[in-house]
């Protein structure tokens, strides 16, 4: 089977993959992250993805490489990651009692063909109210300084969100599921990779 690299340096991507047993290379992806203009969240997340991974393929000779972008959208806008404290701070503000999507774009290429699988997947997420304390508190852990929409929810941001409506390992940043079929267009078996059933 063809060799997997990830073109993030997303410490939760990374996660991910390694929680389901997969063995690859990380190659960072330094394609610039602005959405394009004029498209939904959905098809910007999706291009984005197949940007990243597009640029590493371009400089492998083989081997399935796996870009993604997530985006968070509420009321129509759409959130990336702050800027600083004080951006974290709008964005939760923003987030406060209200359910917004969170959407990644995922994208397999094949390095040796050009063939490229992508597809975006969106998840509902549900935040409880938050007053100015619990606000100030949640930033001051540092947490939502490098994350698209200013939390994650497999750290304390878990304290935040009443409920999600989709796929959980979306909103961390990789919908495995998904991957898991785009790969398998690729004759790549996750679940044999991932030694599942030895």
């Amino acid at each position: 089977m063809a060799d997997l690299i990830l073109a993030s340096q997303s410490p939760r991507r990374e996660a991910l993959l390694r929680q389901v047993g997969l063995e690859f290379e990380i190659v960072p992806s330094d394609a610039e992250e602005l959405l394009p203009e004029g498209v939904s969240p959905d098809v910007a997340a999706r291009m984005l993805a197949e940007k990243k991974a597009g640029l590493i393929a371009s400089q492998r000779s083989d081997g399935l490489v796996i870009g993604a972008d997530t985006v968070v959208v509420v009321g129509g806008q759409v959130l990336g990651k702050p800027s600083g404290p004080e951006e974290a701070r709008a964005m939760l503000r923003l987030l406060s009692g209200r359910e917004h999507q969170v959407i990644t774009g995922i994208a397999v290429v094949d390095a040796a063909s050009g063939r490229c699988r992508s597809d975006a997947v969106a998840t509902g997420v549900l935040f409880a109210p938050l007053d100015e304390r619990v606000i100030d508190r949640y930033v001051a852990t540092g947490e939502p300084l490098d994350k698209a929409g200013g939390y994650a929810i497999q750290g304390f941001g878990a304290l935040l969100i009443e409920g999600i409506d989709g796929c959980y390992y979306n909103v961390v940043g990789l919908p495995l599921r998904r991957l898991a079929e785009l790969l398998w267009e690729f004759g790549y078996d996750a679940f044999v990779m991932g030694n599942v059933g030895h």
